[in-house]
């Protein structure tokens, strides 16, 4: 029989990449978008829970009734609750105080325990969801720590499944790979394989304005004046995540948040693609990255979209919530005008 699967697991990796034609139609290259909302979770994070947890259990850390503990910004703690699920194991997951209300309802229909942190505090700040997990995780007897961000597995993860598929799919012709960061694994784990394959290949890093590591990878060192408040999830951060390999990166790109959200919903009304804030993010960082280094016909870009956007609904996609950030082209359909606009300021 094909396509029947003992349990929901068997249904993650192997994403479609999907061709761009209206979001992309100044670039003369070919772009796909690789479009991991089609893992069971919704997510490329489903990737690396299976693969994470699934190494634990081989070296012995998880038995039937472990807890599994993690910091989310709610993709891979939906990925880790699903996870969890079909294998037996308790779910505690800490989140920042940005995640959307529906994004936490939809973590404890999945079984999850949930603890809410502030997001705008340092990294190393005991009420940040990082110091958090690690202390459930420390008092909590039977329990593993996945942490992603520093985690060399979640890089593996990519590197066993995403990358051999990004080959595969565009026949080894690929010539650049794009993707927004947060822990850094998705690009770091598919760039490492490319570059294996063809060291020619381009790997571009999309980062957060708000974020450090943009500056970072360019300089070296972190800048504190890079630090501010932004509304993006699950991309850019306030420290240098372990699963970042910067020397795997050829450049970064920083978007902010309004340009980012204009581009996701012109993804929706242009290629008919529901797509995550992020994958929006990862356009826009494609087209400013154009500007700079323009593209052959020749080339093949491949722009990974991390989820999709129905996690968006009361977020990116709200007249409402789009009006209250001060993003005054909130409700148009000629998002050619508002780019130009925005490109004069």
């Amino acid at each position: 029989m094909t396509n029947v699967y003992d349990n929901i697991l068997g249904l993650i990796g192997n994403t479609p990449m999907i061709k761009l034609n209206n979001v992309v139609k100044d670039i003369p290259a070919t772009v796909y978008a690789k479009l991991e909302s089609y893992n069971p979770g919704h997510s490329t994070k489903d990737r690396i829970a299976v693969h994470i947890i699934e190494a634990a259990e081989k070296q012995g850390l998880l038995k039937p009734g472990s807890t599994v503990v993690e910091t989310t910004s709610g993709n891979t703690g939906f990925s880790i609750a699903m996870v969890c699920i079909i294998k037996g194991y308790h779910c505690i997951l800490a989140v920042s105080d940005k995640t959307k209300a529906e994004k936490i309802a939809y973590l404890k229909s999945l079984g999850a325990t949930v603890y809410i942190c502030p997001a705008n505090v340092p990294a190393d700040d005991p009420r940040s969801y990082y110091e958090v997990a690690k202390r459930i995780a420390a008092e909590t007897p039977n329990s593993i720590y996945i942490n992603q961000y520093f985690n060399e597995l979640n890089i593996d993860a990519h590197y066993q499944t995403t990358g051999p598929e990004i080959w595969e799919q565009t026949g080894g012709k690929v010539t650049h790979l794009i993707a927004c960061t947060g822990t850094g694994g998705t690009l770091s784990g598919s760039g490492k394989f490319l570059k294996e394959k063809n060291p020619n290949i381009q790997v571009i890093g999309v980062d957060a304005d708000g974020s450090i590591l943009k500056t970072f990878h360019d300089t070296g060192h972190i800048n504190k004046d890079d630090i501010h408040p932004y509304q993006i999830e699950g991309m850019g951060k306030n420290l240098i995540p372990g699963a970042l390999l910067f020397d795997k990166v050829d450049e970064f790109v920083r978007v902010n948040d309004e340009l980012s959200a204009y581009r996701t919903r012109e993804i929706a009304l242009k290629e008919a693609i529901m797509s995550g804030y992020t994958s929006g993010a990862a356009v826009q960082g494609l087209i400013q990255y154009a500007n700079a280094h323009p593209f052959k016909k020749e080339d093949v870009v491949v722009v990974i979209f991390p989820d999709h956007g129905s996690r968006y609904i009361t977020k990116v996609y709200s007249d409402k919530w789009m009006a209250e950030q001060g993003f005054v082209n909130n409700c148009v359909h000629n998002y050619d005008e508002v780019f130009k606009t925005e490109l004069i300021k």
